[in-house]
């Protein structure tokens, strides 16, 4: 193993749920140190550590947070379990790489950052997708304005996904609906391209728990450029992202989110690139090769997905389910 900054930052997963097994196999698949996992169970957290291999098992967060062999926490809890275990991690003199949403609402968010600037540690959102290959290729064609003035962004995530109302994406306690699970990427991906929303309208469909199963969204950027986005929890659609420019347009194939293909073509036709992505594992290891790189450079925010935006999404969002008619408990 070679001393770069993706090598030398040790990594330790608070949660050990479905995410964080994706995760945690791709810190395998490149090489990077994982060191412990916590979990509120003993069990879970030792079948975890065999599994991928990991030094520690802690039997709580408490423990996972002591660890003096870590350096920085993958917090992979559901969404209103973010800021609080977050926050102590910070406290606890640890970097965090935050799933995405950041939190749960854009306040949590604000929180987690000033106990991050005040420690001087990074705490970044785990909005995995834009760090992968085919997104920065697409950022450096936006830049060399290969398509134009930018006009609109179109995308959408849409699964089929169980109506079990215990299930995660129906219980409002454990911040259900297709919004904060789904929706977070086609709107994080509109703001990447064209900025933060001036004006947003959505219309949304709710289930049985009141959680949503259904939203669409229309933003005006700053540029006076216009965004959709579309989630459900209850059919799934094409799963493609489009950028639309005076000169090209930009297709990203399914499933856009996740390492794929893309196109750029002119108005008449030309195709003036094609791009395949092409990498071992799932991709989530590339958001964690830029926290590490951040920290190896003394940073305590990234260029790529800054707290800041994090904050702004999640107040898009806040307004978006005040919209739609979703709470959660508490008022949230």
């Amino acid at each position: 193993m070679s001393d770069s900054p993706s090598n030398t930052l040790r990594w330790g997963i608070l949660g050990p749920g479905s995410i964080a097994r994706s995760f945690a196999s791709d810190l395998r698949t490149a090489g990077l140190p994982l060191t412990a996992v916590g979990s509120r169970s003993a069990d879970t957290a030792q079948a975890f550590a065999v599994e991928f291999d990991i030094p520690r098992a802690h039997a709580s967060y408490g423990d996972l947070l002591a660890d003096p062999d870590v350096d920085i926490v993958y917090i992979a809890t559901p969404h209103p379990f973010h800021k609080d275990p977050a926050i102590l991690a910070l406290e606890s003199g640890k970097h965090v790489l935050i799933e995405k949403p950041f939190t749960l609402t854009a306040d949590e968010a604000i929180a987690v950052r000033d106990v991050a600037a005040g420690n001087g540690l990074l705490a970044m959102e785990a909005m995995w997708t834009r760090y992968l290959p085919h997104m920065v290729r697409i950022r450096e064609i936006l830049a060399a304005g290969t398509l134009g003035d930018v006009r609109a962004v179109m995308a959408d995530h849409t699964q089929r996904i169980s109506s079990d109302p215990a299930h995660r994406l129906n219980a409002l306690e454990l911040g259900g609906g297709a919004l904060l699970d789904l929706g977070v990427y086609p709107i994080s991906f509109a703001c990447d391209v064209l900025g933060a929303p001036t004006s947003i309208t959505s219309q949304g469909r709710l289930g049985d728990t009141g959680a949503d199963t259904e939203v669409a969204t229309i933003m005006t950027h700053g540029s006076g450029a216009l965004s959709t986005s579309i989630s459900s929890s209850r059919a799934a659609g094409p799963n493609t992202a489009h950028i639309i420019g005076t000169d090209a347009r930009l297709d990203i194939d399914q499933v856009w989110y996740s390492p794929t293909s893309f196109r750029v073509t002119t108005p008449d036709g030309a195709v003036l690139e094609e791009y395949t992505t092409r990498i071992d594992g799932r991709g989530m290891q590339f958001q964690a090769m830029e926290a590490a790189r951040i920290v190896a450079e003394g940073r305590i925010d990234g260029d790529i997905l800054p707290i800041d935006e994090s904050i702004a999404i999640m107040q898009t969002l806040d307004e978006v389910r005040a919209q739609i008619g979703v709470r959660y408990p508490g008022g949230k």
